[in-house]
C-alpha cells in the first residue's frame, strides 16, 4: 500500500477514528504540531553528548506518538492514552535538573548549539500547547495531554540549561537597574 492515497487531494484528511476533517481543522493542527515537535526532538538529540538527555528525548518521542494518536482520534483510541504518571515522570526529571542548575534571572537562549536546538523544541511545545487549548474549548481533550505538554516545555527549558551549564555558558539577563 502506498503512502500516497490521493484521498487528501481535496483538502481533507482522515482521523485514526475514521472521521474526515479539513486539513486546517484545529485537531489536525494540534497533532501536526506535535509531529513537528517530534521531528525537531529527533534532530536535537543528535546535538547532545549527554546520554541521559538523549535517552530522555527518546522516551519523550515515544510519548509524543501517544499524544498525537489521542489528538488524531475522536472516539476510538488506537494508542495507550496519556496518564498522570507520564506527567509525573517529566516532573521528576525537571526537579532533578533544578537540583543541579541554579538560575537567577532571565535566560538568553542559544548559548550552545545543543541548547538552541532544545529551546526551539520548547517553543514548538508551547505552540502545540496553545493549539491544544484552543481545541479543548470545543472538543473533549483529556487533561493529561495538556499537563504533559506544559511539563514538557519546562523540561526542555531545563535540558537546554543543562547543556549550557556543562560548558559554563548560561547567559542570564537581569532587569534590575
Amino acid at each position: 500500500m502506498s503512502i500516497s492515497t490521493k484521498s487528501g487531494d481535496k483538502g481533507q484528511t482522515g482521523l485514526w477514528s475514521g472521521e474526515r476533517v479539513w486539513k486546517d481543522d484545529l485537531r489536525v493542527e494540534a497533532y501536526g504540531t506535535v509531529d513537528e515537535l517530534n521531528s525537531f526532538l529527533g534532530e536535537a538529540k543528535h546535538f547532545t553528548d549527554d546520554n541521559q538527555i538523549f535517552a530522555q528525548i527518546e522516551q519523550i518521542q515515544n510519548d509524543l506518538f501517544r499524544v498525537a494518536g489521542q489528538l488524531a482520534s475522536k472516539d476510538k483510541l488506537y494508542v495507550v492514552p496519556m496518564k498522570e504518571e507520564d506527567t509525573e515522570r517529566l516532573t521528576e526529571w525537571v526537579h532533578d535538573y533544578e537540583k543541579r542548575i541554579k538560575l537567577s534571572g532571565f535566560v538568553i537562549p542559544g548559548s550552545t548549539l545543543s541548547s538552541a536546538k532544545l529551546d526551539i523544541c520548547r517553543t514548538i511545545t508551547r505552540r502545540a500547547e496553545r493549539i491544544i487549548i484552543s481545541l479543548k474549548k470545543n472538543e473533549d481533550i483529556p487533561d493529561h495531554i495538556l499537563q504533559y505538554m506544559n511539563r514538557l516545555s519546562d523540561l526542555l527549558f531545563m535540558m537546554a540549561r543543562s547543556e549550557e551549564q556543562k560548558e559554563n555558558k548560561i547567559q542570564l539577563k537581569n532587569w534590575e537597574k
